[in-house]
């Protein structure tokens, strides 16, 4: 029997992401072991998810170093007959070569990629691409061998005590769901433009603010910002899957360049994603026909300024985010301005 496990301890979009390669193995090897390793604090994703067999957790907060260790050792155990590494860095290169497995997949930046039977260049597409390349085509690209070249969608699976638990929010006519927050400075839409935004939504709609309990800081400085009668700071008060199936069933979620927005679209939510200083280039673009991209018109010369954030505007005037419009925004609300 194949036995897969698939390494994502990066972050949390890039978990969402890798839920593709979940969905593409098991629709390929439907009788197939699928396990996961992930660093710990993205588990809540995988709660009860109907293809995978056990959700590996690497501790990186405390004894990072021997609980890697242990992890190695744990894996080698475990005789997996394919490694799927989508993490290019070093630590998840050492547990991929320790695993012992006869099929190791990963992307050629890692260090270890000495190691790998399988390796693909992580390819990113020039600002301005037409057909950028997405994340999901590129985890793709690791087993296309074993599987074909097309990706599938990425797929969370909310529990039914978390669609229970979200109910109470979503009964009392429509919504919206705006995930306010990023780690990046750069890659955040700023308090007073989503309270602009806040205060042009017609107030048919009840506005719930979602992200984690550090967000609740940002969350009431819009609420500050607002006149609209009914908006709500839930952030810290709706684990990942909870979020899921709220955002599900919203009539538009506003996010970020940030996991919120692949949420979304492993919901197949529509979602509008406010791209700041990075661009969809990059791979971490809407991936669903509800997904849209909101951007400045302008032509600055300074975007994208890196593939990540900052935690400063570079030039001191973080024109990428205020040049973005409530027109632009309200695309989805006909004749609204």
């Amino acid at each position: 029997m194949h036995k897969f496990l698939i390494i994502q301890t990066a972050f949390t979009g890039d978990v969402v992401l890798a839920t593709a390669i979940v969905e593409k193995l098991h629709s390929y090897y439907p009788q197939a072991h699928i396990d996961v390793l992930l660093r710990k604090g993205n588990e809540g994703l995988l709660q009860g998810h109907p293809h995978i067999t056990e959700v590996l957790i690497w501790d990186k907060t405390r004894h990072k170093t021997l609980n890697l260790w242990r992890m190695a050792l744990r894996i080698r155990a475990n005789k997996y007959t394919h490694v799927i590494n989508l993490h290019r860095f070093g630590s998840s290169g050492f547990v991929t070569q320790l695993s012992g497995a006869a099929y190791k997949a990963g992307f050629s930046k890692n260090p270890f990629s000495y190691c790998y039977t399988r390796r693909v260049k992580h390819l990113i597409s020039e600002p301005g691409a037409k057909v950028p390349v997405h994340e999901t085509d590129r985890n793709q690209q690791l087993i296309a061998d074993i599987t074909d070249p097309i990706p599938a969608m990425p797929a969370l699976y909310p529990t039914p005590t978390d669609r229970e638990q979200a109910r109470p929010y979503q009964q009392d006519g429509p919504y919206i769901c705006i995930a306010p927050s990023s780690v990046w400075f750069t890659k955040q839409f700023p308090v007073e433009k989503w309270a602009e935004l806040i205060n042009a939504i017609p107030h048919t709609y009840t506005v719930y603010l979602i992200g984690a309990p550090s967000d609740t800081v940002t969350a009431q400085r819009i609420i500050a910002g607002t006149t609209h009668p009914d908006v709500h700071d839930l952030c810290g008060k709706m684990p990942f899957l909870r979020s899921a199936a709220l955002m599900q069933g919203a009539v538009m979620n506003y996010t970020n360049d940030s996991a919120p927005l692949h949420i979304a679209s492993a919901m197949n939510a529509p979602v509008t994603a406010v791209f700041c200083s990075t661009v969809p280039a990059f791979g971490f673009g809407p991936i669903r026909p509800n997904g849209v991209v909101v951007e400045t018109m302008e032509p600055l010369a300074c975007r994208p300024c890196g593939l990540h954030g900052h935690k400063a505007c570079p030039e001191g005037h973080f024109r990428c985010a205020k040049t973005i419009t409530n027109p632009q925004l309200l695309w989805w609300i006909p004749n609204k301005t």
